[in-house]
């Protein structure tokens, strides 16, 4: 816990210094704000996480392109932290909305385009939807195993949570 509150107070450091010298919607200031809620969310205050990653996803919607991944970032960053509250349907709208900005910025079998896909499916799994699940963990996992080699940590949680869906559903494969 020590070293989150000496990052929280860097970050608080820097987005003091930020406010007070860029204009309010400067890219710069939005990546503060991210940071500030990446530190949040990491000793668990999804609340709060949720507060800054808002405030930073306001001034990248209005300083950003609309493909840019930074937006992306933000909406997956969001999403994770309604994910962590138990929000599974509004996780869901926003894994959506970052999949979106991911799937025209990347290449098709890019890692990040797995771990979005992986997201979709962890919401759907947490709504009961296991054959939605199924249908992303297992896009999610043909990525996988194209881009990452065969003994990555990544491609692990790919069979456990396509097994956890299977197992959940009932479906027959």
């Amino acid at each position: 816990m020590g070293e989150y509150s000496k990052a929280l107070e860097f970050n608080e450091k820097a987005l003091q210094i930020r406010e007070k010298a860029l204009p309010l919607n400067h890219p710069d200031l939005a990546t503060s704000y991210n940071n500030m809620g990446q530190v949040y969310n990491n000793i668990g205050d999804y609340s709060k996480a949720l507060e800054f990653y808002e405030k930073s996803l306001k001034i990248r919607e209005k300083a950003l392109p609309p493909n840019h991944p930074d937006l992306a970032t933000s909406y997956n960053n969001i999403g994770l932290a309604y994910y962590d509250l138990g929000d599974y349907l509004k996780a869901l709208e926003f894994y959506e909305k970052s999949h979106k900005i991911k799937e025209r910025a990347l290449p098709p079998n890019h890692p990040n385009l797995a771990t979005s896909y992986n997201n979709i499916g962890l919401a759907y799994y947490d709504l009961g939807d296991y054959s939605k699940a199924l249908e992303f963990y297992e896009k999610s996992h043909k990525i996988r195993e194209r881009a990452l080699p065969p003994n990555h940590p990544n491609l692990a949680t790919s069979y456990n949570n396509i097994g956890l869906a299977i197992h959940s559903s009932d479906v027959v494969v």
